[in-house]
């Protein structure tokens, strides 16, 4: 009974619970029902009211009498507050356009006060009222031009519209309310006008007209008329000069306007008064003050990313090329805030693609974004960036150095013809580049004497700082900026003057003490030298041995001799004194650009000499204290070798050659010793098809059985073998006689240079089956005879002897420079076009190469579509550098792939490196210098019971000594 009850109890409260809960539903239902239907008729009384008010807007308008009061100042008030107050840009923008015009066409009327919507700015009652309706139209403006694009005609006509209210407003210069008695309110008004600008850049005024300007210029074709440009420039400047050139708005001015693309060349193209303003008020000045701050200008580098403050910068230069006594002035400043910008640019540039980098065509790859709606005005900031290295600019900032005449000598050196023998009368040479320094212009040593702290100094310094920091930032314009800063003849040479001149003692020791300095000091006189260094390698590489060696242009060739000493010393001193080991970042850059500087000298001297010799030797480093420290593994002999074998007598390296050869062989078990005699590979050769058969039994051997042992068998044409022992003697006459017949050109596989008659490849040697395999079996049995070494008669040619040691795999290679060496005459009739003073393209010439190729005509295309390319006065030097790339590489580029590929198989490349192209040739085939019959006696090993006593012997050496010449010694050891 109580359970029943108790049961009872739960099930009423629980109804009763839910019953609540049912009320509580029904009255939030309720609720919600009125507040939908408040909603509801709030939104239908709001959207009647609106269309009430838009038809009303319509209405007002539609009227087309001019002397309605719908057109007075008053009506257009009330009109525009309701315009405002339902304001939605997609429903009203013509509505808001009318008004616009109706506005402008109200301010237009003349002598009606009451029509002149500014009038309503003198009323009490509507003074508060007007401003901030105009401040609200203005912005609605401003609204407006973010969205409309510039290219489209109807959007172009709503935009002038648009920035006509703007320059209205914001200046009173067209008021006419202001004229005769007015005039008594223009400061007051003026007041207001600066209010109105003032709310604009609070709310992103210059942010709209950067977004503006950038769509309309930066493209192929500025889209933007000269009335809108001159419009939108000059509100961006308004501002500025309303704010008596504050800082707080310099910065949004260089942040949104100057860093538009190209603006300064389109506004001196389209409308230069502005540029006039600019100049009027000193601009440029006021933006270098602003930006030599540090702190500033890092402030707006980061503001803007790496790719518009490239924007910013190329204005800026562009502006200074306008402006070059302002430049005079402030050449400090303007250095300074150029290299910071650069310098905060440098720290994105990467050396290679990844993941976090993308592709600038200027910066090359930036870790930064990079806006690519940039591209397209690309070119125009890139002409912008030229005037950095353009001659003006230079002239300005090298102004302390060029200004400095350098004493010509009265009888200057004049190179002799080039010629393979061709070598300077070394005491003339010697005497002319040490003794005559003070006549030959006076810098041919260092002297010393400036202070390197002194302001001339120091502003030098920072100039060459900004160069070479746009070298290693700009990466894809760098050769642009190399040609530029080698444009002026007298610039290195006045440079290397002022070099000479640092420090107390001058020269080789200031650098070196830099080295191990890591103050900002010394950094900057390094960054001296890397200019220096690079600029006057890039011009020796493009110059011709006309320019070189007879023209001179830039350097005399003491000069060269004194740079090169100099050089020379400190690449040794850098890599003896341990400095290369452990170098990064600047100290390799500075390495890297010294001895590439270096290496350019000595291969053009290799080529044709000008310094005296044994002048590349360093006398104070001993071979046998190198070749100890080789064998003990130490990194500095290492590269040493690696970086300037030269510096080693040539016999020296030979020595050494021979001594890397024997270790290898001993390594390889090739060397007969008391416990192992090397295996042997034995071959058997019929006389009347030598190369043939050597071709058939030695193509298949492998490296190690090439580079051991091989024995020959000669049989006669009755098949019998031939009577002899070969104890290397049998293999050497059959290398010298397979080597004698590969090389005849009559088999065309190799081809003779016009004039001195040396060996390389043949271009038709592809008429021979498996020519490619052939060129490979020669090159290893030259590699063969050079392991060996066996001499042979092999007279090649240097371009070829280049490639051989992958001289052209470097950078800094010139085709030009070795043509000669291939084709003389070919050579001087490519240079006679670059020295062409008419129209090149009056000779009809095309990028393409007409050959004779056994009675037929072929055009080869130097680049696709070559034949149909005209050579211009402004192609014709790529024109000439692809002909001379064409015939020494791209002909014979897979003949000279295939012999390097056999050669290397025997000889590793890093043995020959230290040799250059005549020493490999030397190396070849021998040297010319006398034999040394007594060096020979001590080196001669006898077989078949002779000896050094035996009558027989002694004999021969008195016949050799008393009966011989040297070139019949020659010949008789050659054999």
């Amino acid at each position: 009974m109580f359970t029943l009850s108790q049961t009872s109890r739960a099930w009423f409260i629980d109804r009763a619970r839910q019953a609540r809960e049912e009320r509580l539903v029904q009255k939030e239902r309720e609720r919600a029902a009125v507040v939908i239907q408040a909603h509801v008729r709030s939104f239908l009384c709001r959207s009647r009211l609106q269309r009430d008010i838009r038809r009303e807007i319509d209405d007002f308008f539609k009227a087309d009498d001019p002397g309605s009061t719908k057109r007075s100042a008053l009506c257009i008030f009330k009109i525009a507050r309701k315009l405002l107050f339902v304001f939605r840009i997609k429903e009203d923008n013509e509505r808001f356009e009318k008004l616009c015009r109706s506005i402008l066409s109200s301010m237009d009327a003349e002598n009606e006060p009451k029509v002149w919507y500014v009038s309503l700015a003198c009323s009490k009652d509507l003074t508060l009222l007007w401003i901030k309706q105009i401040k609200s139209i203005l912005w609605y403006c401003c609204d407006f031009l973010k969205q409309l694009k510039p290219e489209i005609l109807q959007d172009s006509r709503l935009i002038t519209l648009y920035l006509t209210m703007l320059v209205t407003f914001t200046d009173t210069s067209t008021w006419k309310i202001l004229r005769g008695k007015g005039e008594s309110l223009r400061p007051a008004m003026n007041h207001i006008c600066a209010n109105i600008m003032g709310h604009l850049n609070q709310h992103g005024f210059y942010s709209v007209l950067q977004v503006l300007l950038t769509r309309g210029l930066a493209r192929p074709r500025p889209c933007l008329s000269k009335g809108t440009l001159t419009a939108a420039f000059s509100l961006a400047l308004r501002p500025v000069i309303a704010a008596q050139f504050s800082d707080n708005l310099i910065r949004p001015f260089l942040i949104h306007i100057m860093s538009v693309p190209a603006l300064v060349t389109h506004l001196s193209t389209v409308t230069p008064e502005r540029l006039t303003v600019l100049e009027s008020h000193d601009m440029l000045r006021k933006f270098i003050m602003f930006l030599r701050d540090e702190d500033r200008c890092r402030d707006v580098c980061e503001s803007l990313e790496g790719c518009h403050t490239l924007c910013l910068m190329s204005n800026l230069l562009h502006l200074g090329s306008l402006s070059p006594k302002v430049l005079e002035e402030e050449t400090d400043g303007f250095v300074s805030l150029l290299t910071q910008m650069l310098c905060y640019c440098q720290k994105y540039v990467s050396q290679k693609k990844s993941n976090l980098t993308h592709w600038h065509p200027v910066l090359g790859w930036f870790s930064q974004s990079v806006d690519y709606g940039l591209n397209e005005s690309m070119h125009l900031i890139t002409k912008q960036l030229q005037f950095l290295w353009g001659v003006p600019l230079i002239r300005i900032f090298f102004c302390d150095i060029l200004s400095k005449k350098l004493l010509e000598s009265q009888e200057p050196a004049h190179a002799q013809p080039a010629s393979p023998q061709n070598v300077l009368p070394v005491k003339s040479l010697l005497k002319r580049a040490f003794q005559k320094s003070a006549s030959v212009r006076n810098i041919l040593r260092p002297v010393g004497g400036k202070r390197v702290d002194s302001a001339e100094v120091q502003k030098v310094c920072n100039i060459c700082v900004l160069y070479q920091t746009s070298l290693t930032t700009l990466t894809q314009i760098r050769l642009q900026i190399l040609t530029g800063l080698t444009y002026l003849d007298d610039l290195l040479p006045k440079l290397w003057a002022f070099i000479c001149e640092l420090g107390p003692h001058g020269g080789l020791k200031l650098f070196l003490e830099c080295l191990n300095n890591d103050t900002e000091e010394s950094k900057q006189l390094l960054a001296m030298l890397m200019l220096f260094c690079d600029c006057s390698r890039h011009l020796i590489t493009i110059l011709d041995d006309i320019e070189v060696y007879e023209e001179q242009i830039s350097f005399k060739l003491e000069e060269l001799v004194t740079i090169s000493s100099f050089l020379n010393s400190f690449v040794f001193k850098m890599i003896w004194d341990g400095i290369v080991e452990n170098a990064k970042g600047e100290t390799l850059e500075l390495f890297q650009s010294v001895h590439g500087w270096l290496m350019v000298l000595y291969e053009r001297d290799c080529r044709r000499r000008f310094a005296p010799e044994d002048h590349w030797l360093r006398k104070d480093l001993k071979p046998s204290v190198l070749f100890q420290e080789l064998d003990r593994d130490r990194k500095r002999a290492q590269l040493i070798l690696q970086y300037i074998p030269h510096v080693i007598p040539h016999k020296n390296r030979v020595l050494l050659f021979r001594t890397m050869v024997t270790k290898e062989k001993e390594k390889l078990g090739l060397v007969e010793t008391s416990s192992a005699s090397p295996h042997v590979t034995h071959i058997t050769i019929r006389r009347s098809r030598m190369l043939e058969d050597g071709y058939e039994q030695l193509r298949q051997l492998s490296q190690h059985a090439m580079k051991g042992v091989i024995r020959v068998k000669f049989v006669n044409d009755l098949g019998v073998d031939e009577a002899g022992i070969d104890q290397d003697g049998v293999f050497k006459e059959f290398l010298e006689e397979i080597i004698k017949r590969v090389f005849d050109p009559a088999l065309n596989l190799f081809k003779t240079t016009s004039g001195d008659e040396r060996l390389y490849p043949s271009p038709t040697s592809y008429i021979h089956e498996n020519y490619l395999q052939l060129f490979e079996f020669v090159g290893k049995m030259l590699g063969k005879a050079v392991y060996e070494g066996i001499v042979v008669d092999v007279p090649f040619a240097s371009f070829f002897l280049s490639q051989l040691l992958g001289h052209h795999h470097s950078v800094f290679y010139s085709s030009v420079d070795e043509l000669p060496s291939l084709d003389s005459e070919f050579y001087k009739n490519l240079t006679s076009i670059k020295r062409y003073d008419g129209d090149i393209a009056d000779l009809g010439l095309t990028l393409s190469y007409d050959e004779d190729v056994m009675g037929q005509l072929v055009c080869h295309e130097l680049i696709p579509g070559g034949k149909t390319i005209p050579v211009t006065n402004e192609n014709k030097i790529s024109y000439i550098h692809l002909m001379a790339h064409f015939r020494m590489h791209t002909q014979i580029k897979n003949q000279t792939a295939a012999l390097i590929s056999g050669f290397r198989s025997i000889i590793k490349p890093e043995w020959i490196r230290m040799f250059s192209a005549p020493e490999l040739q030397r190396l070849i085939s021998g040297d010319n210098a006398e034999i040394d019959l007594e060096d020979l006696k001590k080196h001669t090993v006898y077989y078949g019971g002779f000896h050094g006593s035996h009558r027989v012997i002694i004999w021969l050496w008195d016949i050799l000594a008393s009966d011989f010449t040297p070139d019949e010694r020659a010949m008789f050891l050659k054999k």
